[in-house]
């Protein structure tokens, strides 16, 4: 057998150049005279290559001190996973069928195709606030990605080189510097909820069935919070856009500015302009700085809105079970409208009920009897608007399914004292306001032959708004079925529903 040769320092090479010289070097490598090893992550070596397809060849000899260079290289970018596959590259295993909250097989970033995204799998998603403003909650199933800093959603899986399927950029993504993560048994009925706060605003709830496969998640979030929180604000300054104003800030452009006026001998207004630079990093530093819209609204600085706030939150506010803003809908239509036709089933102005839609949520005080507002249609496309985009609906998440059990009941009797006994499980603020509304709305039956509106169009109108699965899911037509059914149940047999 020849003698091993001489030590040689590490020499980088690329993909193609390994490639072609693969047989050689494996040879080698088997007679324990050298090591190839994957070192996309060698920043010290070429900081501009981060990414690239580069591998470290070194003798074994000096296998230990190349192990202490990818450990120090580790411990900056925190990159190298327990299990990876980037370490013996070449190296062909048999690889595990991949199940769906699995991330065995995760496929490259394709902005980064080289790197591997550490984290893969199918999520149950849904937003609750974004950008400080709560969204109407609406769970979908999404491929999940955690790559770098971000955690990325699609509909579509990725698989081999591609990673989303067909599209080539994520439906959205969360910035996970600065977030934070937590269980969030409160926030739904459903079970292994995480809540992922970002800096920026958003707030989303992540769900699957699989505990454990929940549990590898929060490690796997928590740890990229915790690697990335080392990284400045000026590094989370350089991914956010500029506010679109007209004093928006050209960096290059004042460098361009100083060196003219530099070579003009202009040197104090280049020293102002420098200063002017520097106060605008900072006022930008500390506006970054700035708590979310949601942590102040939880300090109780911001009120809720009367739009999209939760019922509980409203009447606890206004200390009172039904909100005034819908007594207030209710009562002018009984006054003005009963008699109108397609009371409820026509569309009001889109236009005007935003606009009154905004007095409501910024306190002005509102005159149903003014006359911008005396199209009935548009007070009742409001009350509508209200329940539609409550976070969750008038018919609570949690007792959706036993409602639909219910209404299948064969015998009536059975259906109705079924509907009864599930009422009376709402909260108080979700009782007290169904009751409400559907007095009024049996109000607005009784006048069907003047607005031709019968108990089975208003279940229609209703329906789908104040009862819905915090969940979409393939039998939609189905349940749309059974929630006019439902509605128009309870309109018919309130006085027994409703009854103590």
């Amino acid at each position: 057998m020849a003698a091993p040769p001489a030590p040689m320092d590490f020499s980088l090479e690329s993909r193609t150049a390994v490639d072609q010289r693969w047989p050689r070097l494996r040879s080698r490598s088997k007679l324990g005279q050298l090591t190839v090893l994957d070192v996309s992550v060698c920043t010290q070596t070429n900081p501009n290559r981060l990414g690239s397809a580069l591998f470290c060849i070194a003798p074994s000899t000096e296998n230990d001190k190349f192990q202490q260079k990818v450990v120090k290289t580790r411990r900056i970018i925190s990159l190298r996973r327990k299990g990876s596959s980037r370490l013996h590259p070449y190296k062909q295993e048999a690889t595990k069928p991949s199940t769906p909250d699995s991330d065995s097989s995760c496929p490259s970033s394709p902005t980064h195709p080289s790197s591997p995204s550490d984290k893969c799998g199918i999520l149950n998603v849904t937003k609750i606030t974004e950008h400080g403003k709560k969204v109407r909650k609406n769970w979908t199933s999404s491929w999940a990605v955690l790559q770098g800093h971000s955690l990325l959603f699609s509909k579509s899986q990725g698989g081999g080189t591609s990673w989303f399927g067909s599209h080539s950029q994520p439906e959205f993504s969360v910035d996970l510097r600065g977030a934070s993560i937590e269980w969030a048994k409160d926030k739904s009925s459903k079970k292994n909820v995480l809540e992922v706060k970002s800096r920026m605003g958003t707030e989303l709830l992540i769900q699957s069935e699989n505990e454990n496969a929940m549990n590898e998640w929060l490690r796997a979030i928590t740890e990229t919070i915790s690697t990335h929180a080392w990284e400045s604000d000026e590094a989370i300054e350089e991914d956010m856009p500029e506010s679109p104003s007209p004093e928006k800030h050209d960096h290059n452009k004042d460098l361009r500015d100083s060196k003219k006026l530099r070579a003009a001998g202009m040197k104090s207004s280049s020293s102002m302009d420098v200063s002017d630079h520097r106060k605008r990093t900072k006022l930008k530093k500390f506006l970054t700085r700035r708590p979310t819209l949601q942590a102040v609204r939880d300090k109780g600085y911001i009120k809720d809105q009367v739009f999209g706030c939760s019922l509980s939150s409203l009447c606890q506010r206004e200390y009172s079970t039904v909100p005034s803003f819908v007594r207030m809908c209710i009562d002018h239509v009984e006054n003005n409208g009963l008699s109108v036709d397609g009371l409820y089933r026509v569309s009001g102005n889109l236009a005007v009920i935003q606009k009154l839609r905004f007095a409501v949520n910024h306190d002005e005080r509102v005159d149903l009897q003014d006359g911008k507002w005396e199209d009935i249609h548009v007070t009742a496309g409001a009350l509508k608007m209200f329940f539609r985009e409550l976070p969750e609906p008038l018919f609570t998440y949690t007792l959706f399914q036993e409602f639909l059990n219910a209404i299948k009941i064969p015998d009536y009797r059975q259906r109705v004292q079924s509907m009864k006994d599930l009422v009376k499980q709402l909260p108080r603020p979700n009782h007290d306001t169904m009751q409400a509304l559907f007095t009024h709305l049996m109000k607005v039956v009784d006048h069907g032959e003047e607005n031709r509106m019968t108990a089975q169009s208003v279940a229609i109108v209703f329906g789908p708004t104040l009862l819905r699965p915090e969940t979409e899911s393939w039998n939609m037509a189905v349940h749309m079925v059974y929630q006019n059914q439902i509605v128009e149940l309870l309109l018919l047999e309130q006085d027994t529903i409703f009854s103590r």
